[in-house]
């Protein structure tokens, strides 16, 4: 039975390579994420481990405390018999400003002290590193982003926002340090960065000699002393967490395609085993069993789950390969390395397509042990060609998964608080759904099948006509076939509906609590903690003299704000806002300006801290606190949250008198670009404050969203592409197993392009059919999830793209089934009817 097994193999090696395809291409994405992950992870790896390797011992703060280490310490260390030279890291913000005179980015850049000597731990790309006052090195990557070379005079904010001027004496690559990496980093020597940052701690001690016992007995056990092998996996591992979020996340999508790989591998078995009933009944005849007949379609699949997981092997390795080349032609300074096959990733793509292609060709095997020998004997019908029943089974669980879906959705989406549990309800109501329409899927094609082939038959006349009957024909073929694609359309569709639904409720939210044109801020997000964090007063009152603008409203947070014990904002509003600029939503209470004695607190807080109506709160700011009543609570999404105070209480418990943010309101009749340009005018002498309008963040907002969407589409793509190739296989299978039928249909005056017309139809059925059930789960729970994520939710429906999910779907199905129409014309009229 073996050898009969394999020379079947051998025999139709189309036929394989056809089969073991779309496991090639899930298994591709798996073993792609495997060799970019631990590419990723080994670079990270031996760039700390070089780096590492340049000091004997490092003293740090215990893993995951807050604390830094006190200056006190380095001298003690130095102490320490056979240290040879010890230096501590001084590290803080340092805002470089950029060619336009306003501060880099939106966070302001590292300031950071860069050792020397052997302790120097970076690659100096360019120059030299910094000795003296007026030297400095800037982080290669920051360099060439903001164009400044070796030789180059920056200027760089001090800790209480004076601007200091350094020569640029080198470029080091710091990229191993994460926030470096994000916000980017100019280095000094130790006393300038200390003198720059303000920092009067240390954030690591580097040493060089000595035994780490003698160093950690010396620091004691409040401090980790570690070895440089020790820094090297304790860096790595900070570093390299990032690595295990990218592979969680592309898994994910790793699962889906697999699922997706699995129905595609049943639906090819199913028809294959169906194709060949004769043949089975024959070996049984000539004394095969039930048993050696199942394990010959098992070995089948071992045999196709092999082939297509080397396969998918190699291409996952090609896969990973670009990705890296993608990624090391931006200039992330991320540490890369050569492409890694791990004998784990080997094992892994192995395994899974082995087991998903077996899994999948259970149900088929069983089938094919149900064949009797006498149907060697005659000729069947098409299997499934006949009357189609649900069957009592499919019924009860489309009913019952069906039901208890919508059921779960409707109460997460209505019956439930807001929120994350809300959310997480709806998923599993979407999956118990999704295995309804899986289950119930059949008995739709047959009406979705009229309703969709309604306009191709009218207009494409007898093939078209043909196409729609061939597609309702076998109904769990094609519920198979199509089920596939309504995965990917669905996924992306819940994702497109989530997406428009997340940006209109910011958008509503925004024009109906806050109408304001422009934001000014702090380059350091307005933290009452620095003269350089916050809109200085002078600023605020320019602003509020322009002629260009209506109104200014300012909003002061209180330093290191406390409410009791608990950590919560304090904020102050200008008063004349409320009702104008500022319209919140009560809960309960009266949410108006706060009259002296009194505060307003947003849901959230109210909710967390147990705040109610008419309750006395002990209000803690930096300088003092304060019992105040709790007037009202306000709902909604807006830029208020915490406690909020009136201007005289807030004075009386906080010494802030610098704004963290300001809104304004162009005047009416101004241009919005002329305000624009009045404002930016007013803060050009204040380097690290930034001016966004409100369009601007609305682009933004969007900007995000489209992108996240593209990359999840470009994801799920890979699901759409084996859904596609589904159904080019099917419809491959299928002419091989109606070649007498169109040969019948040649011979009747049908000519080859009306024969390619047909099937192409026929793929566009099924393809059309898939995606429609995969939008309307997509929207029915896209709905749902909307709703479950907060009140005050805005469902919106994409209908451009949408739209175009199907007319994708479509095209892209009548592009698979080029390959099988060509083969089914080509074929010759006598040889098919003489054939079976």
């Amino acid at each position: 039975m073996l050898k009969t097994t394999l020379a079947g193999l051998a025999a139709h090696k189309l036929r394989l390579l056809l089969t073991a395809l779309a496991i090639t291409l899930g298994v591709g994405f798996i073993a792609g994420t495997f060799v970019l992950t631990d590419s990723m992870k080994s670079g990270v790896n031996k760039t700390f481990a070089r780096s590492a390797d340049k000091v004997d011992v490092a003293v740090l703060p215990k893993a995951n405390a807050a604390d830094d280490l006190p200056a006190s310490l380095l001298a003690r260390v130095r102490g320490v018999p056979g240290v040879t030279a010890a230096e501590g890291i001084v590290k803080g913000d340092a805002a470089l400003v950029g060619r336009d005179g306003k501060a880099v980015g939106d966070m302001p850049t590292v300031g950071m002290s860069v050792p020397s000597g052997r302790l120097l731990r970076y690659d100096v790309d360019g120059g030299r590193i910094p000795n003296g006052p007026t030297e400095a090195v800037l982080d290669t990557h920051l360099a060439k982003r903001e164009k400044f070379k070796v030789g180059d005079s920056v200027t760089v904010l001090d800790s209480k926002s004076r601007p200091r001027r350094f020569t640029v004496v080198g470029l080091v690559d710091m990229g191993m340090d994460q926030d470096v990496s994000f916000r980017g980093g100019v280095g000094f020597d130790a006393a300038t960065a200390a003198a720059m940052t303000g920092e009067k701690k240390l954030t690591e001690i580097d040493v060089l000699g000595g035994s780490r016992d003698a160093v950690a007995s010396a620091v004691g056990t409040r401090y980790d002393a570690l070895t440089g092998s020790q820094l090297a996996q304790r860096l790595a591992k900070a570093n390299g967490a990032d690595t295990k979020v990218i592979q969680s996340g592309l898994l994910i999508f790793g699962f889906v395609a697999m699922l997706v790989s699995a129905l595609v591998i049943y639906n090819t078995f199913a028809i294959l085993i169906a194709q060949r009933m004769r043949e089975m009944a024959l070996l049984r005849c000539v004394g095969a069993t039930r048993r050696q007949v199942f394990g010959g379609v098992l070995t089948e699949a071992v045999v196709v789950g092999l082939v297509g997981s080397l396969l998918g092997l190699g291409a996952g390795f090609a896969l990973g390969a670009g990705a890296l080349a993608l990624i090391g032609s931006f200039d992330t300074g991320m540490a890369l390395a050569s492409p890694e096959l791990a004998v784990r990733t080997v094992a892994v793509a192995l395994l899974v397509g082995v087991v998903v292609t077996v899994l999948s060709a259970l149900l088929p095997a069983r089938a094919a042990t149900r064949v009797a020998p006498v149907a060697a004997l005659r000729a069947d019908l098409e299997p499934g060609s006949g009357r189609f029943r649900l069957g009592w089974f499919r019924t009860a669980v489309a009913v019952l998964f069906g039901s208890g879906g919508l059921a779960l959705g409707g109460y997460g989406a209505l019956g439930m608080d807001k929120g994350e549990m809300a959310m997480y309800l709806v998923a599993l109501a979407g999956m118990l759904f999704f295995l309804g329409v899986v289950a119930g899927m059949p008995a739709l094609v047959r009406p979705l099948g009229r309703l969709v082939g309604a306009i191709p038959a009218k207009l494409g006349g007898v093939p078209a006509r043909l196409a729609v009957s061939n597609a309702q024909r076998a109904p769990r073929r094609t519920a198979t076939t199509t089920i596939a694609l309504t995965i990917g359309i669905g996924l992306m569709s819940l994702f497109a509906v989530v997406a428009a639904s997340g940006t209109a409720t910011a958008n509503a939210q925004l024009d109906k609590h806050f109408p304001v044109d422009f934001q000014v801020e702090s380059q350091f997000g307005g933290h009452a903690d620095g003269a350089n964090r916050t809109v200085p007063r002078d600023l605020v009152a320019r602003l509020r003299g322009l002629p260009q603008l209506d109104q200014v409203t300012d909003a002061r947070e209180a330093g290191r704000p406390k409410s009791g014990d608990r950590d919560t904002t304090v904020t102050t509003v200008t008063e004349s806002s409320f009702g104008r600029l500022l319209k919140l939503t009560a809960e309960s209470g009266t949410v108006g300006a706060p009259a002296p004695g009194t505060v307003i607190v947003d849901h959230a807080s109210a909710k967390q801290y147990g705040y109610r109506v008419g309750q006395t709160i002990q209000v803690k700011g930096d300088r003092g606190s304060a019992p105040l009543r709790v007037a009202g609570i306000f709902g909604g999404d807006t830029p208020l949250h915490g406690v909020v105070v009136g201007a005289s209480d807030f004075d009386r418990i906080s010494a802030v008198r610098d704004s963290a943010t300001v809104w304004a309101k162009a005047k009416k009749g101004v241009e919005v670009d002329d305000a624009r340009r009045a404002v930016e005018d007013a803060t050009r002498g204040y380097p690290t404050i930034k001016v966004a309008s409100m369009a601007e963040m609305r682009d933004q907002l969007t900007q995000a969203v489209n992108t996240l969407l593209l990359v999840f589409g470009g994801l799920l793509g890979l699901a759409i592409v084996i859904a596609l190739f589904g159904i080019a296989n099917t419809l491959s299978l299928s002419v091989v197993e109606r070649t007498r039928e169109s040969a019948l249909l040649r011979a009747l005056g049908l000519t080859r392009r009306q024969l390619r017309r047909m099937l192409s139809v026929e793929a566009l059925v099924m393809s059309v059919i898939g995606a429609l059930t995969g939008v309307v789960l997509g929207l029915g729970f896209g709905w749902a999830a909307t709703k479950a994520m907060a009140a005050s939710a805005v469902f919106a429906v994409p209908y451009a793209q949408i739209i175009g999910f199907i007319a994708l779907a479509g095209v892209a199905g009548v592009i698979a089934a080029v390959l099988p129409a060509r083969r089914a014309a080509k074929a010759s009229v006598v040889e098919s009817l003489s054939s079976g």
